[in-house]
């Protein structure tokens, strides 16, 4: 599973996920699919504004591990 780690990024710069939209340029519905893992992919262009804004290297933004991701499941209460 790929994971994302903006929001230890912005942690350790002392940003907001509101600073990074606005230096990136990038929406913060995109933001936000990338922050809670339902983007389906990011682009270069995308990755690069990141790493710029941020001032790190794609392999800061991204990490892979071998745990899958689990399903969610929907509850029915009856």
């Amino acid at each position: 599973m790929i994971e994302n780690r903006i929001d230890q990024l912005l942690k350790q710069h002392g940003r907001t996920f509101y600073w990074l939209a606005k230096k990136t340029g990038i929406s913060h519905t995109t933001l936000w699919r990338l922050k809670k893992d339902k983007a389906l992919g990011i682009n270069f262009v995308t990755l690069e504004k990141l790493c710029q804004a941020l001032d790190c290297q794609p392999g800061d933004v991204l990490s892979f591990t071998n745990q899958k991701k689990q399903a969610r499941t929907k509850s029915r209460r009856n």
